[in-house]
C-alpha cells in the first residue's frame, strides 16, 4: 500500500495559490485515474482510493498536515517508506521538479509537521518549484498564498502534468516492493 499526499490548504480561498500545488497535482491525478474524493473525517482528509494506492489531501491546513498524515498512516499500518508527499518549494525555480527519498523539511512547515508527527524523515517527496519572485519586503508566507500570475500559469500547468506523469510511472507502472 502507498499513501500519496498532496499538501495544501482546504477551501476555495486557497485553491489556486502557490502553496496548493500538491492539491492541484493530486486533483489532476485523481481525474486522470477517474477516482472520486470522499471525506475521511476521522483522518482529517479527503481521500481517493485505488487498489494499493490511497490519495489524500489533508483538511488540517498546511502547518498541521502531519495530523492527517499520521492518522492515515496509523489506520493503514504504513511505514514512512510507503509515504509519498507532493509539495511546493519556494527555493526551486518555477516549474522545476525535485524528487527526494529522504531529507529535511527544508523550511517547509507542512513537511516539518509530517516529520514531527510521523517520527521520521524517511519518506518520498516530490517538490515543485513555485519560484521566488517576491516583491521587496514581501514575506514568504504572503508569497506562497498568492495565485500564479498569468505568465506563470503555463509553466505550472506543464509542471503539474509532468508531476502526474512521474507519479503514474513511479507508483502505478513499477512493481512496488513492500
Amino acid at each position: 500500500m502507498i499513501l500519496l499526499v498532496g499538501l495544501g490548504n482546504p477551501g476555495r480561498r486557497y485553491q489556486t495559490t502557490r502553496h496548493n500545488i500538491g492539491f492541484q497535482v493530486l486533483d489532476r491525478l485523481a481525474a486522470s485515474l477517474k477516482l472520486t474524493w470522499t471525506v475521511a473525517a476521522r483522518d482529517h482528509a479527503l481521500v481517493a482510493l485505488m487498489s494499493k494506492l490511497v490519495l489524500a489531501k489533508p483538511e488540517t491546513f498546511m502547518n498541521e498536515s502531519g495530523v492527517a498524515v499520521s492518522a492515515l498512516m496509523r489506520r493503514g499500518r504504513l511505514k514512512p517508506q510507503q509515504l509519498w508527499v507532493v509539495s511546493d518549494d519556494l527555493d526551486l525555480a518555477l516549474g522545476k521538479i525535485r524528487v527526494r527519498h529522504t531529507g529535511s523539511a527544508g523550511g517547509h512547515n507542512g513537511l516539518a509537521s509530517i516529520i514531527e508527527r510521523v517520527g521520521s524523515a524517511d519518506f518520498h517527496r516530490v517538490r515543485i518549484g513555485i519560484g521566488s519572485n517576491r516583491e521587496a519586503g514581501e514575506s514568504a508566507e504572503s508569497y506562497v498564498l498568492k495565485s500564479f500570475t498569468p505568465d506563470e500559469r503555463p509553466v505550472i500547468a506543464a509542471a503539474i502534468d509532468e508531476a502526474v506523469a512521474l507519479l503514474e510511472r513511479e507508483l502505478l507502472e513499477k512493481p512496488r516492493q513492500e
